[in-house]
């Protein structure tokens, strides 16, 4: 063949390639207003900022294509020179492949697909006199769907995916294939491989008795590892949204091991997955027939005037109200302290959770809330949505593309094990409390005829938040601070929702923050604070023992089952195996 029959490569002129951003610009604006009609806005753009954005994005656009003429287009044999203040300079995981920067091919898609994704998002911002929630949920639908669109998601335009098939011969995605038949099947996103994790083995493996059971729960006492413990004890009460043992991994993560190695009585409340026998559930029978119960349950065993306890998420708001209806009765005193995990009560910054209550919301729970109950695969996926591109895209490329085996991973293998919710309660509490915030309005809800205020709440208080925690925003658990009236000591560990409460003081991971005073605000909070390395458990443990440092030694009832409540059987029990 000679020289002339062979194509050369035909690069656009800087005429056309200004043309293209034009008209990429006007396509960013149109898939911006189909998505917001598609969620029934309209959409008013203010004209100003969208000239200013289009334009910006024009400017952007050609610098990036006359970079990419000046570095030798295709037939560069180096990673193209981005500016520190470009979108493509910014550190993405999805991009961490040398392939992504180092082959023009793949370099030109990243940076295109930055850029576009930095302007759609501005598009989004420049919405204007609409209600901020409407924004805020136009926004997430964006980001959604940038993140859907990702270039990584892609097998043609992804370079390992492309290297992986050649290798292969193309093994990789019959194998991923397979992985996504199979998910399909199920209804759920695999994220680690189940088969390594046994309840009771080698997860939720403390060892103790069920010594009480319920339509609603168990309640289950741990086996003392220590000769003496502290005299008032401590209920546990996770969120029944989920399985319990996310505070009884592995005996090297698990809170509960430690806790009952610290000289802790330690009592849990295993919550039953919902079925068709508690449809009309509401918030009243988790409060008075669950923690009201398990309260009276273990002080009646032990002989004991008060308990410690503990409440995580939707347990800990459940808490609160508890706390409020003791208070009200005039039997606060049943309670010596209680511990809220990454908890809330004001719902008025609750992050984006907010946005899956609206009315159409709420009648697609209804419709799929078939017997009464909520299937716990839509739960899930909903929070993997709130983190779409770690909790979604990532396994879509790992499992699906690269074929590649799911790693052992017992707090992934925590997070799909997911529970049914009492339809008619999940309902109410998302409009009750993350839409309508009725809790923080004084005697507008009541718990049996009982009209609850939080202010009337003096019994001391541990609250954790979790400085990146996006289900239960640091601003969002703050607020227990200015709504509970008794003395509280605030907590801010490093990482997020699950991590920021799971760090063994083994581990030496993380850090937190707290003050010796009480501060009046966050930012006075975030100013004073002193940052220490690692765990906060340990804090906690000291701050409980201010409450009542007594001690007893471990006989009778102190021991699962040797008290007047006998064994019905092992822990972890038949409700967290979905029995």
């Amino acid at each position: 063949m000679e020289k002339s029959d062979v194509a050369e490569p035909h690069l656009p002129t800087l005429e056309q390639m200004q043309q293209w951003t034009h008209a990429i610009g006007r396509a960013q604006q149109l898939m911006l207003e189909q998505a917001a009609g598609a969620s029934g806005l309209t959409l008013p753009f203010d004209p100003h900022a969208v000239a200013r954005i289009q334009s910006s994005f024009a400017d952007e656009g050609l610098a990036m294509w006359q970079r990419f003429l000046d570095s030798g287009g295709m037939l560069r044999d180096a990673p193209l020179p981005v500016p520190a203040d470009s979108p493509a300079a910014r550190k993405d995981r999805r991009f961490a492949d040398p392939a992504w920067t180092q082959n023009p091919f793949y370099d030109i898609i990243r940076q295109s697909y930055l850029l576009v994704s930095d302007y759609m998002t501005g598009l989004a911002d420049a919405v204007d006199g609409v209600d901020p929630k409407q924004k805020a949920k136009l926004r997430f639908a964006t980001s959604g769907m940038l993140d859907a669109l990702s270039p990584s998601n892609f097998p043609l335009t992804n370079p390992a995916v492309v290297q992986k098939t050649i290798e292969s011969g193309g093994e990789n995605l019959v194998k991923g294939l397979q992985h996504m038949l199979a998910d399909l099947e199920k209804g759920q996103l695999t994220h680690t491989d189940g088969t390594q994790f046994e309840l009771g083995r080698n997860i939720a493996a403390t060892p103790g008795k069920i010594i009480h059971e319920t339509p609603l729960y168990q309640l289950i006492h741990y086996a003392p590892s220590t000769d003496m413990v502290l005299e008032t004890p401590l209920i546990i009460f996770p969120p029944w949204i989920n399985r319990f043992y996310i505070l009884d991994l592995s005996p090297q993560k698990s809170f509960v091991k430690w806790a009952v190695d610290q000289g802790i009585s330690v009592f849990l409340v295993s919550w039953k997955s919902a079925d068709a026998s508690m449809k009309d559930l509401i918030w009243d029978d988790y409060i008075l027939r669950g923690q009201v119960d398990a309260i009276d349950t273990v002080r009646d065993l032990l002989k004991v005037k008060s308990v410690h306890t503990i409440g995580y998420c939707v347990a800990g708001t459940t808490l609160a109200a508890t706390l409020a209806l003791l208070a009200a009765r005039g039997e606060a005193d049943k309670v010596a302290s209680a511990t809220f995990f990454t908890a809330q009560v004001d719902f008025s910054k609750a992050g984006d959770l907010t946005l899956f209550v609206d009315d159409e919301q709420m009648k697609l729970v209804d419709k799929l809330s078939t017997g009464g109950f909520l299937d716990g695969r839509y739960m899930a996926l909903t929070f993997n949505l709130l983190r779409g591109r770690d909790l979604i895209w990532n396994y879509v490329v790992n499992n699906y593309l690269l074929g590649q085996d799911y790693p052992p991973f017992d707090l992934l293998y925590w997070n799909g094990d997911t529970t049914n919710l009492p339809a008619r309660w999940h309902r109410d509490y998302l409009t009750q409390l993350y839409r309508d915030n009725l809790l923080v309005k004084p005697g507008t809800i009541s718990i049996d005829g009982t009209p609850i205020d939080l202010k009337t709440v003096q019994t001391p208080a541990y609250v954790q938040a979790g400085k990146e925690d996006h289900i239960a925003p640091l601003e969002s658990v703050w607020k227990l601070t200015e709504n509970l009236s008794g003395p509280i000591r605030f907590v801010l560990a490093g990482s997020g929702h699950i991590a920021g409460v799971i760090n063994p003081p083994a581990a030496n991971k993380y850090q937190y923050w707290v003050c010796d005073e009480a501060q009046p605000t966050l930012d006075a909070f975030v100013a004073q604070a002193k940052e220490t390395k690692g765990s906060w458990w340990p804090d906690w443990r000291g701050w409980l023992e201010t409450i009542d440092s007594r001690t007893v030694a471990v006989k009778g009832a102190r021991q699962p089952g040797k008290g007047r409540l006998k064994a019905i059987e092992d822990a972890p029990g038949r409700y967290v195996k979905g029995e």
